[in-house]
């Protein structure tokens, strides 16, 4: 199920500092335990990080990116109810990741 005694999954795209245990305390400080579709997600930001090294991240394209990969459970609707904090923002924060400009802004959704 993903929780604390099962091991995160592997994370071939994640930055050099970060860990499953540091996402995992994130994640706890802000009222989350993470379960198997928050682990991909997260992996999901860090690969899209990965493929657009070197260009801007665009805020819109990544959070339309992962409605995309989660279309078929609600897409962005349910990412919002994996990560309160906004999937983009949140996300990024517990996935080691700097958000794109404009991610924490509450005009756009996010709550963080």
């Amino acid at each position: 199920m993903g929780t604390e005694s099962v091991p995160a999954p592997r994370f071939p795209h994640a930055p050099p500092d970060w860990t499953p245990d540091a996402a995992r305390a994130i994640a706890r400080q802000e009222g989350l335990e993470l379960g198997d579709d928050h682990w991909e997600t997260l992996r999901a930001l860090q690969e899209y990080f990965v493929r657009h090294e070197g260009t801007e991240i665009r805020r819109r394209a990544l959070h339309d990116a992962l409605g995309e990969k989660f279309h078929r459970k609600g897409g962005v609707r349910y990412l919002y109810t994996l990560f309160p904090g906004g999937p983009v923002a949140q996300g990024c924060r517990i996935a080691g990741l700097k958000p794109p400009p404009g991610a924490v802004d509450l005009s756009y959704g996010s709550v963080a």
